[in-house]
């Protein structure tokens, strides 16, 4: 059978069981996962959670985190062989999946990027953004661009691309110059955001308000931790030990205000700007069953594989079976 979404993710909440009264039970035969991460991704705040606390080892294993300076290079230690686990979007695994691998995928967070404007802006509607200059980090084809162009096009007859001036560029780059005044509007992933948010912003429109017109039912990951099918069905305690753990981590950043005060030095924020990315944190915690999600990112691939094309998907233009992750037993 197929194992349920909450206990594949553990989305907000795992169990019954108090997270914080777990009794460690660490032994030297604890199994090792090996997980890259980027060095200042927002990972980090789940990760540094698990290992705080020793969700692992209370889940019977131990993680260790590998550091990388970029996603290609953690990619291609993944493929290699050389981790057991990364985190990535449902894209990419699709597209290595339609080439032959066996990479899959367990929904990690549905946070995603929004247009930002200044809160006094007279920019109120996607047409607003005609002649106006807008920042894009991620490259043309990120899919959240991809998807709000999608939905500006659907529904106001508008090609963002031809009737806007583009600017793609890296995150903390283009939100100095958004803050600045360079920019009339930015897009930016999820964290950006919500410290732009605290800071004078306003989101205009999400990738997620775009995913929902374009025929989402709710929130679709963004973001998942990406493992090999072979591993994970040979070592299913192993992994299901570390989704739990990863689950744990999750209940007590929904709940504790403290834990986030804990995190503040690796969030590298505080007073406004860390409750707001404490809050769009938790709003991305996913919470639905698995199938649904997958059922919906279905439809999304179709969307984004007709706008990005073979440059986006490869010559896949449907999202490959079991790109998203399923327990057998």
């Amino acid at each position: 059978m197929n194992i349920s979404r909450r206990a594949l993710c553990g989305a907000a909440v795992l169990a019954a069981t108090d997270l914080l009264s777990f009794h460690v039970l660490a032994t030297p035969s604890a199994p090792k996962i090996r997980v890259g991460i980027l060095k200042f991704g927002t990972v980090n705040w789940e990760l540094d959670t698990i290992k705080h606390h020793k969700f692992d080892l209370a889940n019977g294993i131990d993680v260790e985190i590998v550091y990388f300076a970029g996603e290609d290079a953690s990619n291609v230690a993944m493929l290699a062989g050389d981790l057991d686990i990364i985190v990535s979007d449902w894209l990419w695994v699709s597209r290595q999946r339609s080439q032959g691998a066996d990479l899959t995928l367990a929904p990690y967070s549905t946070a995603v990027g929004a247009i930002m404007v200044k809160e006094d802006a007279s920019i109120r509607a996607i047409p607003d953004l005609a002649g106006k200059k807008i920042g894009v980090t991620g490259g043309s084809l990120d899919k959240s661009w991809l998807l709000i162009q999608g939905l500006a096009r659907r529904d106001h007859k508008m090609d963002l691309t031809r009737e806007s001036e583009i600017v793609f560029g890296a995150p903390p780059l283009l939100s100095e110059k958004a803050v600045s005044g360079e920019l009339d509007a930015v897009l930016n992933f999820w964290h950006f955001c919500a410290r732009l948010e605290a800071n004078g912003f306003r989101r205009l429109v999400g990738a997620d308000d775009a995913a929902k017109a374009l025929g989402a039912s709710g929130p679709v990951s963004a973001l998942g931790y990406v493992f090999h099918d072979k591993w994970a069905n040979e070592n299913p305690n192993v992994t299901m030990g570390f989704l739990q753990a990863s689950g744990a981590a999750k209940k007590l950043l929904a709940q504790s205000d403290a834990e986030w005060q804990r995190l503040a030095p690796i969030v590298r924020a505080e007073g406004r700007e860390l409750e707001v990315l404490r809050d769009r944190y938790r709003q991305g915690i996913p919470d639905r069953p698995i199938a649904e999600e997958e059922k919906d990112a279905a439809k999304l691939y179709a969307i984004l594989a007709e706008l990005g094309g073979e440059k986006l998907v490869g010559g896949a233009p449907q999202m490959a079976p079991g790109t998203f992750w399923a327990l057998k037993t």
